[in-house]
């Protein structure tokens, strides 16, 4: 066969071949379900990265399934208040919420375990559990009880100890602060002398305008920046050893879980698992600019003292001893993370804090401003 014939019948074939492909993708749509969805969001609009989150893994998951698998997101009090947002999905009002799981603690102390417990993981060390040690199956687990399946949907990364009227020197300044914390965190400073107050987000600055509240915690520079604390609370302390690297979560109802196909599942998975990882990116784009931003116009930013941190610490163990006792769900995912915990920190202090202390020994000297 010479060269021009066996091009031409190449050609033939090849053209033969795509369109047996272009015939093919019909088939496999009309194969594919259509599935409308509403998720409750425990989240605002106006916390665009966060709520964000929720927007970006529907249209994932829409483009994946060419318009097949849609994923209504409606934001805090849409259909449900924001704290309610797993509680509908278990009971069915929703197909499935993003939410954080500590906002559930008082229904269960184990549901915190899928969203952070204090000085436990950053956020690199929770992904790297979450997705190879066995933390999503152990949460799932869990989760079976309550009709519901989760998969990580957000990070925001280590997040600021709060805003506070005066400073925080030593233990004595924490006693009787009456502070907004929501969840476990509530449980552990209340053993240094805090008073904590669950207050909804909307109403975190007035209530520090008026006095009500000697201090709040909320997320970290990019969102607290919309909320102008440091007018009413000027002083922004770190780090918020209460939420190292907090996990975000779809959460779905399992009997609706269970009647996908499984073709659906690998992608809303995967689709999670993206916007997991994107969040995160976001926030560690956003923070550097809006901390200059936030000190620029009247934050006193400071470091909880080692003081603070160490009783913290001890605080936060005897919680966990005490919880460990009432609820067998949480003493296996807490021992489970422990497991873990000790090498990731032995490892995490040889190459990479070595490389980022140099780093930042480089750039406390003004070497890694752009020249000029």
């Amino acid at each position: 066969m010479d060269r021009r014939s066996f091009l031409s019948r190449a050609s033939v074939g090849g053209a033969a071949a795509a369109a047996g492909t272009v015939l093919a993708a019909p088939a496999i749509a009309q194969e594919m379900p259509s599935i409308t969805w509403r998720l409750a969001s425990s989240f605002p609009k106006s916390l665009d990265t966060i709520y964000g989150g929720a927007e970006e893994f529907s249209t994932r998951l829409k483009e994946a399934t060419d318009g097949k698998l849609t994923i209504q997101v409606f934001s805090a009090g849409e259909i449900v208040p924001g704290l309610d947002a797993i509680n509908a999905t278990t009971d069915g009002t929703v197909e499935c919420s993003h939410s954080v799981g500590y906002y559930n603690w008082g229904k269960d102390p184990a549901f915190a375990c899928g969203a952070d417990l204090p000085f436990t993981f950053s956020a690199r060390a929770k992904a790297a559990y979450n997705y190879q040690g066995g933390g999503i199956e152990n949460y799932n687990e869990f989760l079976d009880q309550y009709s519901l399946v989760s998969y990580p949907g957000g990070n925001t990364g280590v997040q600021m100890g709060g805003w506070y009227r005066k400073e925080i020197n030593t233990l004595a300044d924490l006693q009787g602060l009456k502070m907004r914390i929501s969840g476990l965190a509530g449980r552990v400073v209340e053993k240094l002398g805090v008073v904590p107050q669950q207050i909804a987000g909307g109403d975190i600055y007035a209530s520090l305008e008026k006095g009500t509240i000697d201090a709040a915690e909320w997320v970290g520079p990019y969102d607290d920046s919309k909320l102008g604390f440091q007018k009413v609370a000027p002083y922004y302390y770190y780090p918020g050893y209460w939420e190292g690297g907090p996990t975000v979560g779809f959460f779905f109802n399992k009997a609706k879980w269970d009647e996908l196909p499984d073709s659906y599942k690998s992608l809303i998975r995967s689709c999670a698992q993206a916007t997991d990882q994107n969040m995160l990116a976001k926030y560690d784009m956003k923070n550097p600019t809006a901390l200059k931003e936030l000190v620029g116009t009247g934050a006193q930013l400071r470091s909880f003292s080692e003081e603070i941190l160490t009783a913290a610490f001890a605080a936060s163990n005897e919680v966990y001893a005490e919880l460990s006792g009432e609820n067998e769900s949480f003493k296996k995912q807490y021992e489970a993370m422990l497991q873990f915990r000790d090498d990731w920190y032995l490892y995490s202090q040889t190459a990479e804090y070595t490389f980022d202390t140099f780093m930042m020994i480089q750039q406390r000297n003004g070497k890694l401003a752009p020249a000029g």
